[in-house]
């Protein structure tokens, strides 16, 4: 070929930044939304519900939650100026690794008020990661995968009560109630006793007490572990294996939505799921920041949002490094550091528009590793597309009408996915020559066991101190940090970390 050949052609325009057809770069983009939509909407309905609010606040956390992850994603594929975005094909969403501490944190205090000090929590954490993200490269030696394989098992173990509680019908203290005729028969019955006891005494003489004379009694809730509602939760179970087993390329990605939109058809037939509240909602509304009011700034719930950051930021390092291998787009620190600000940036958007942490979604790195699709510009498409679901209050409302119960056959294939990565990731550790990582995993497991079978073991603690101690994903962070540094010395291991991230798929 001439020279003069080769000075007129073209410059071959990078995989990355190349941009599709407009049909294809849709259908791409709404791949990614479809691959990515069961768990991004998972995190609202758990902590909506766990601050017990109301059917249309829970919808409106959800529309939130899909506006910001367009937004978010935006950013990080896009790029805002040389301080924030990657400029990778990634996706972001809410992530499953502030969800224990929220609930927690939801637990001590509910109602708006609640939701309130949930989002001071995370607006003070995401500026606090902005501040911090140029050290997180330097963090990473300490975070290896015996580390991070640990956080994700415990991660997945937490969750799990989640979507046992969304089968049964709520969570297990809601399987009995306080039988209220009987106590206060009881009760009339003890004082009676007590005063015919105290009419045969000295009139000197102490009162008896009064005594119950049994346990407090007690009923059973008809509607927890209902068989007809069990029975649908396994159905959605049995039909998403059925997909996995069977199905090929994007159905078997996709298989929780559609098996939750099974479960959705069959709880509808059998008169258990309405859409009075959908007929209701508007067909478009604007995303509003502070919807529950002005956020309340507590230091020790941002310190525990803070923590849950960082092991954020660990794992989006390992993911960034891990998309910079299969695009061959080569990562430098400034790049690194771009998309780590970006973390703290989408949770700071996400605190100020009623929703939660974002991370980048595993789930989406691995789709672009099967489909071949190296173009960022197909994530700006599905960006886009979440940004125009957010402002669907529709369809929010029709995700909040979902019963429990069919959530809870798809949460035991989420949940537990989340567990089986963690469980992946820790097999490709060094156990043999390095027994001392057996002592990592099973302490720092059985820390984060802790807060899951004794709920109240901190009762006797400094109150302040409960948000932080109640949850089993930060004592096991700092469990596993703490003993890798003591048996390991935090020695970097950056080729294990990329093997981490590209193993997890489901987190």
């Amino acid at each position: 070929m001439s020279d003069h050949v080769q000075r007129g052609a073209a410059p071959e325009v990078d995989a990355v930044d190349e941009k599709l057809p407009g049909g294809r770069l849709f259908t791409l983009g709404l791949q990614h939304v479809l691959v990515m939509y069961a768990g991004a909407v998972a995190v609202p309905l758990i902590v909506g519900r766990a601050l017990k609010l109301s059917p249309e606040q829970v919808a409106m956390l959800i529309s939130a939650d899909l506006f910001c992850c367009g937004l978010v994603t935006l950013i990080q594929s896009l790029g805002f100026g040389r301080w924030f975005g990657i400029k990778l094909p990634v996706m972001m969403g809410v992530t499953f690794a502030a969800v224990g501490p929220m609930v927690a944190m939801a637990n001590v205090q509910g109602g708006p008020e609640g939701a309130r000090a949930i989002f001071g929590a995370i607006i003070g954490a995401g500026i606090i990661s902005i501040a911090i993200a140029p050290l997180m490269s330097r963090l990473l030696r300490f975070f290896p995968p015996v580390v991070t394989g640990t956080i994700i098992a415990i991660i997945g173990i937490s969750l799990m009560r989640v979507g046992i509680g969304w089968a049964m019908g709520g969570p297990a203290p809601t399987a009995q109630s306080v039988d209220v005729p009987r106590l206060v028969a009881m009760v009339d019955q003890a004082r009676a006793d007590a005063e015919a006891a105290a009419a045969s005494l000295p009139p000197d003489a102490k009162a008896p007490e009064i005594k119950l004379p049994g346990p407090v009694p007690m009923k059973d809730n008809p509607n927890y572990g209902a068989l007809d509602n069990m029975g649908v939760a396994a159905f959605v179970l049995l039909a998403i294996l059925m997909m996995v087993r069977y199905a090929k390329g994007f159905v078997a990605n996709i298989a929780v939505l559609l098996g939750i939109i099974i479960g959705c058809v069959v709880a509808a037939g059998l008169g258990k799921m309405g859409f009075e509240k959908v007929a209701k909602a508007p067909w478009f509304d604007v995303v509003t920041p502070f919807a529950f009011g002005m956020p309340s700034f507590d230091p020790l719930m941002i310190l525990t949002m803070t923590l849950v950051m960082i092991v954020v930021m660990i794992e989006s390092t390992g993911m960034f490094l891990a998309l910079s291998e299969i695009t061959g787009r080569k990562l430098d620190r400034s790049a690194l550091c771009a998309g780590l600000r970006t973390d703290g940036l989408g949770t700071l958007i996400g605190g100020l528009f009623n929703t939660f942490p974002y991370t980048s979604f595993s789930q989406n790195v691995g789709l672009v590793g099967i489909t071949g699709v190296r173009s960022r510009w197909v994530c700006v498409a599905a960006g886009l597309i979440m940004l125009v679901l957010g402002l669907l209050p529709k369809m929010a409302a029709l995700v909040e009408s979902i019963p429990g119960f069919v959530l809870g056959g798809a949460g035991l294939v989420m949940f537990g996915m989340v567990a089986a990565t963690g469980v992946r990731i820790l097999a490709n550790v060094d156990f043999k020559t390095n027994r001392n990582n057996l002592y990592i995993v099973a302490i720092s497991i059985g820390f984060g066991m802790i807060p899951l079978v004794a709920p109240r073991w901190t009762q006797q603690m400094i109150h302040g101190l409960h948000p932080l101690l109640e949850s089993g994903i930060l004592l096991t962070s700092i469990s596993a940090v703490a003993l890798n540094f003591y048996f390991n010395g935090g020695e970097a291991d950056e080729a294990g970390t990329i093997a981490a991230a590209r193993t997890a798929e489901a987190h």
